[in-house]
C-alpha cells in the first residue's frame, strides 16, 4: 500500500515548540465535577503555565501577556460557570483569541450519574448553590451548550478515574511531543452507546464475532489468539487497508486545517472483541506513522 506523507506544518503556525513557534494557550472548560482541575494540574506538571478561574475580562489581557512573554510559551487556563453571567461572553472572546495565538479549547463532560456520585463523594456544593445537584448540573450543561459546540475536543470522563484521566492527558499532551495532531483511538460496544467525543466512527460488526466461539468468549480482542482469529478472515485485512488509506488521506488535511485533536472510535456489539482488536491495530499503525496516540477500550470489561 502506498503511503502518503503527512503534510508539513504551516510555517505561520509551527507545530513544534522550538525557537520561533507561536505561543500556545490551552483553555479547559466543561461542567462542574468533570475533571477540569485534574487536567489543569496535569498540564502544569508538563510545563504549562497554569491558571484556574481567570476572570473573563482578563482573558484577552492574559493572552496578550503570553504572546509578549519570553518565558511563557504554553499556558493552560480553566474557564467555567464560576464566571457567572460573564461566561456568555466567552464565545466572542474566544473567536478573537484564535487570531492572535495558537489556541485550543477542551470541553470536559460526564453523565448525570457520574457527576452526582462525585459531588456526593467530595461533599462540595455545586457553583449554582445548595439546591438540587441534578437540577444545577442540567442547568449548567444547558448554559454551556454554545461553548461545547466550539470545542476542538470533547472528553467524556464518566468512566475515567482521576489517575486514568491524568494518564490520558499526560500521554496526549506530553511536553516532548512535537506533533500538531493528537489522536485518541477508542473501542466501544454499540449496545452501550456511541461515545459522544467521537470524530470518526467505524462499525466493525460485519466481522465474524469471537463471542460465539466458546474458548474466546471470556477473552478480549487484546488476546493474541482472539486477534489471530479475527485477522484470519480476508475482510479484516481489506478493511484495515481501507481504513489506513483513508487516514493517510484525511490526517494531513486535518493538520493543514489546524485540527488539534481527533478521536477515532471502533464499535462492535459489546465492545470486547472485534472493536478492541481493530483499535489496537490502527493505534499501532498511527504510532508507526509518527502520531502521538492514546488508546482506550471503554467497554472491554462490561
Amino acid at each position: 500500500m502506498a503511503k502518503r506523507r503527512r503534510a508539513p506544518a504551516s510555517t505561520e503556525e509551527p507545530a513544534s515548540k522550538g525557537l520561533g513557534a507561536r505561543p500556545e494557550l490551552f483553555i479547559i472548560t466543561g461542567v462542574s465535577g468533570s475533571g477540569k482541575g485534574t487536567v489543569l494540574k496535569t498540564l502544569e506538571d508538563l510545563g504549562y503555565y497554569a491558571v484556574d478561574n481567570l476572570p473573563m475580562p482578563l482573558l484577552e489581557t492574559f493572552a496578550k501577556l503570553v504572546t509578549q512573554s519570553a518565558s511563557i510559551r504554553r499556558a493552560a487556563i480553566v474557564v467555567d460557570i464560576r464566571e457567572g453571567d460573564l461566561i456568555s461572553k466567552f464565545p466572542e472572546i474566544y473567536s478573537r483569541l484564535r487570531g492572535t495565538l495558537r489556541t485550543s479549547l477542551l470541553f470536559l463532560d460526564a453523565d448525570d450519574d457520574a457527576l452526582l456520585r462525585r459531588f456526593s463523594e467530595t461533599r462540595r456544593p455545586h457553583p449554582f448553590g445548595h439546591g438540587s445537584v441534578l437540577k444545577n448540573v442540567r442547568a449548567e450543561r444547558k448554559q454551556l451548550e454554545a461553548i461545547r459546540d466550539m470545542a476542538d475536543q470533547v472528553i467524556v470522563t464518566s468512566e475515567l478515574t482521576s489517575p486514568q484521566l491524568r494518564k490520558m492527558i499526560g500521554e496526549a499532551f506530553s511536553a516532548t511531543s512535537d506533533a500538531s495532531l493528537r489522536i485518541a483511538v477508542m473501542s466501544f460496544g454499540f449496545r452501550h452507546g456511541v461515545p459522544a467525543e467521537s470524530d470518526l466512527v467505524m462499525d466493525v460488526r460485519f466481522l465474524p464475532n469471537p463471542n460465539y466461539v466458546p474458548e474466546f468468549k471470556p477473552l478480549s480482542g487484546k488476546n493474541p489468539r482472539v486477534a489471530r482469529y479475527i485477522r484470519g478472515f480476508p475482510q479484516t485485512g481489506e478493511f484495515l487497508s481501507h481504513v489506513q488509506d483513508m487516514l493517510d488521506f484525511l490526517l494531513p488535511h486535518y493538520v493543514a486545517e489546524g485540527k488539534a485533536y481527533l478521536t477515532i472510535s471502533f464499535g462492535c456489539t459489546g465492545g470486547r472483541h472485534r472493536s478492541v482488536m481493530m483499535a489496537q491495530e490502527i493505534a499501532r499503525y498511527l504510532q508507526r506513522e509518527g502520531y502521538p496516540v492514546h488508546i482506550s477500550h471503554r467497554d472491554i470489561d462490561k
